[in-house]
């Protein structure tokens, strides 16, 4: 029941420098849980920003009334990697000594707010839902930790397909939850959800 909403909510998005990406921000009004309005979008080049700065934004909805006033920042970000499954960030025994050394107990308490690594070997899913009329799918495979999210590449027309990725995250707070779904790439439509995993990081 606002005109003036403010959320003061932060997400952090994974963007590799090698990419040209637009961040693409949607604003939507909720009358009950079956009725959404959409009230406006507005799009952000990130390569038009400053690094290493927060920049403070007014961006002016397209085609409808209002603003967004965010603050986005592009900084370096270590720790986060994609990587093909022969080239696993931590199977490199080098790599593992100095992360054994820099979370070991006399530095336990150096950054209060670095946890640590979980790394997650995306392998292959087994016998999905076919979303097309082919009786295949395109899945791609979504992994979500905190307000963190990484994904594979969609392998087309298949319904037993192996990614064999990897993906490394820092961790933030030990009681996050990582979230795996998978879903079908449809075109330009939104993709249609094909199953979910929920995994506590207390659990692993």
């Amino acid at each position: 029941k606002s005109a003036n909403p403010q959320w003061r909510e932060q997400f952090d998005f994974h963007y590799f420098s090698d990419r040209k990406d637009m961040l693409d921000i949607e604003v939507w009004r909720k009358d009950n849980k079956k009725h959404e309005e959409l009230l406006g979008t507005c799009h952000v080049d990130i390569t038009a920003l400053p690094a290493k700065r927060t920049n403070c934004l007014e961006l002016p909805l397209e085609k409808h009334p209002g603003s967004l006033l965010m603050l986005i920042a592009v900084a370096p970000c270590t720790g986060v990697s994609i990587s093909d499954l022969c080239v696993c960030p931590l199977g490199d025994p080098n790599e593992r000594q100095q992360i054994t050394q820099r979370y070991c107990i006399k530095n336990s308490f150096r950054d209060i707010k670095d946890i640590g690594f979980l790394q997650v070997k995306v392998l292959k899913a087994v016998d999905l839902m076919a979303a097309d009329f082919s009786g295949k799918s395109d899945p791609f495979c979504v992994l979500e930790l905190g307000n963190d999210m990484l994904q594979t590449h969609t392998v087309y027309k298949n319904l037993n397909p192996e990614w064999n990725k990897v993906f490394t995250f820092p961790i933030k707070d030990i009681h996050d939850v990582l979230e795996v779904t998978v879903f079908d790439e449809d075109g330009d439509k939104p993709p249609d959800f094909l199953g979910k995993v929920a995994i506590p990081l207390l659990s692993v």
